[in-house]
C-alpha cells in the first residue's frame, strides 16, 4: 500500500487541553479552514451531531502498540487486540467521535462531547446520518461498558 497525503480541514479549538481517560464533557469549536467557502457547510446546523475524524497530534509513532492488551493495563478485562481498543495507540492514530452540534458560525462549528483536545487536527466532518448507522442490534463484551461509565461525566 502507498502512502496517503492527509491535510487538516480545520482544527479544535478549546475544550480540554491535555487528554485524559474520563470525564469528557463542556465545549469546544472546530474551526474550518478560513480558506474554505462560507457555502461548505450550508445546511449543516440542521443536524443534531457530527461524525469527526480528527488525529491524535500529542501522540508519537512510538505509542503504536500491535499486540494484545488488556484496556488500559487492568488486568480485569481481557487482553485484546490493537483494532478493539480506541485510543492512539493505532497505526495512523486517528480517531473518530459523534459530537452535538450546538451551533454553526461562519466557520466556526461550536460542539459539546468531543473527545479531541485543543489543537487536535480535524481531517474530515460529515453530518451523522442515523439511516447510515448500524445496522440491527449491535452487541459487545461488558467491559466498555465497566471501562466507559465515567467517560462522559464531568
Amino acid at each position: 500500500m502507498g502512502a496517503l497525503e492527509i491535510k487538516p480541514i480545520g482544527t479544535v479549538v478549546g475544550g480540554r487541553a491535555e487528554p485524559t481517560d474520563d470525564h469528557w464533557s463542556g465545549t469546544a469549536v472546530i474551526r474550518l479552514d478560513p480558506s474554505f467557502p462560507a457555502e461548505v457547510v450550508r445546511g449543516l446546523d440542521e443536524f443534531s451531531h457530527l461524525l469527526v475524524v480528527w488525529h491524535f497530534h500529542k501522540a508519537s509513532p512510538d505509542d503504536v502498540a500491535l499486540h494484545a492488551r488488556s484496556p488500559r493495563n487492568n488486568p480485569r478485562w481481557p487482553a485484546t487486540g490493537t483494532f478493539v481498543h480506541r485510543n492512539h495507540r493505532r497505526p495512523n492514530q486517528l480517531a473518530q467521535s459523534f459530537p452535538r452540534l450546538l451551533k454553526v458560525d461562519g466557520l466556526d462549528l461550536h460542539v459539546t462531547d468531543l473527545d479531541a483536545i485543543d489543537g487536535s487536527p480535524v481531517l474530515d466532518l460529515a453530518p451523522y446520518f442515523k439511516e447510515m448507522g448500524p445496522r440491527g442490534e449491535v452487541s459487545g463484551p461488558s467491559w466498555p461498558g465497566e471501562m466507559l461509565a465515567d467517560y462522559w461525566g464531568g
